[in-house]
């Protein structure tokens, strides 16, 4: 996959709302073939409808949010702050008790 140079200008890029189990997170996306990257908000009391398998790279741009892991783990993220996992290798799940705003990496080569 080649992906030319390019500059992003987030303002300009649709929002899409979906709701979580409670609260609401807004995506904006950019797909590539095997890409996807993300600026994602959760509102405050935001919890996910789902538990994800997915591997990502996920970066706290602003706010706070934790992800519960299947085991019970609790990894709190805040600004300037975050994690990487590969596809299959957690159960996890997002919460936000304030809200935040997090830009999210993920795709085939987390595989």
């Amino acid at each position: 996959m080649e992906i030319p140079f390019q500059q992003v200008n987030w303002s300009t890029i649709e929002k899409v709302e979906y709701k979580g189990e409670t609260g609401t997170s807004f995506w904006q996306t950019l797909q590539y073939d095997g890409l996807r990257v993300r600026i994602v908000e959760y509102s405050e009391n935001y919890l996910a409808d789902h538990w994800c398998k997915k591997g990502h790279i996920v970066h706290c741009l602003e706010g706070e949010f934790s992800s519960e892991l299947s085991s019970g783990e609790i990894i709190a993220l805040k600004e300037g702050t975050s994690y990487i996992v590969s596809d299959e290798l957690s159960t996890h799940r997002s919460r936000s008790n304030k809200g935040a705003r997090l830009l999210i990496i993920d795709g085939t080569f987390l595989k």
